[in-house]
């Protein structure tokens, strides 16, 4: 640690007891005062509140959830509406009312209901499947199983958030995630045909560009994000 933020320190110590304040304990945080006010930028924090506005304004019926951040995403959406949610792990109560879990493995397709929601998000979650990071069975067409149990869950006309990593190629980065290019979900499609609503994407510097056209995305991109608004049909 430089010596200069030592020296603030203990000036600052001096003159809050010669103040009168009591100190019981030293707990020195050095150099918070040089840093932001706090991280607004990054995949997290744009995906979440892109897609949390959008259910929002579009107020639907029953959401579902699927293995997206929940004290990100799920926590935004949580304070104004229900948000049911899945993943393959278990999660512990929340001890809030607005949010109910279930536990469940999406590439048992058997396991799946067929239109129960009108509106579905996975966010950050299905370039995982199959990966077996999180506890899912080894399988390396997981993230396609999951896409299609994905639109089996939703209604005809219903609406399908989605997200993952996007670069110049796709690449598998065992085990810990996929990167896809922009336009490869676009070829995952089987049974089920999807009309795009809407394309945004955080950048490598962390950067959001909101509701542009997927050949938007630079070329040389290593780790970006891609945030997709799909209608089901």
């Amino acid at each position: 640690m430089s010596l200069k933020y030592k020296i603030r320190f203990f000036r600052e110590l001096q003159a809050f007891k010669a103040a009168g304040g009591k100190v019981d304990k030293l707990f020195p945080i050095y150099s918070d005062y040089r840093e932001q006010a706090g991280s607004a930028t990054g995949h997290y924090f744009h995906q979440d509140l892109l897609v949390a506005g959008y259910i929002a304004t579009n107020k639907p019926d029953r959401h579902i959830d699927v293995g997206s951040r929940i004290d990100g995403f799920v926590a935004h959406v949580a304070a104004f509406r229900p948000i049911e949610i899945i993943d393959v792990r278990e999660l512990a109560d929340t001890g809030h009312g607005n949010i109910r879990f279930k536990r469940m493995d999406l590439m048992k397709s058997e396991a799946v209901e067929a239109e129960i929601c009108d509106s579905l998000s996975c966010l950050h979650a299905i370039e995982h499947f199959g990966l077996g990071r999180y506890g899912d069975p080894v399988n390396p067409s997981g993230h396609l199983t999951g896409f299609r149990n994905l639109l089996k869950m939703l209604k005809p006309m219903g609406t399908l958030y989605i997200s993952f990593p996007i670069g110049d190629e796709d690449q598998v980065q065992f085990n810990a995630h996929r990167i896809f290019k922009p336009d490869s979900i676009l070829n995952w499609q089987s049974e089920f045909r999807l009309e795009l609503l809407s394309f945004s994407f955080v950048d490598d510097a962390g950067s959001l560009h909101k509701e542009v056209p997927i050949n938007a995305v630079p070329a040389g991109t290593q780790y970006g994000c891609g945030i997709y608004t799909f209608r089901k049909h």
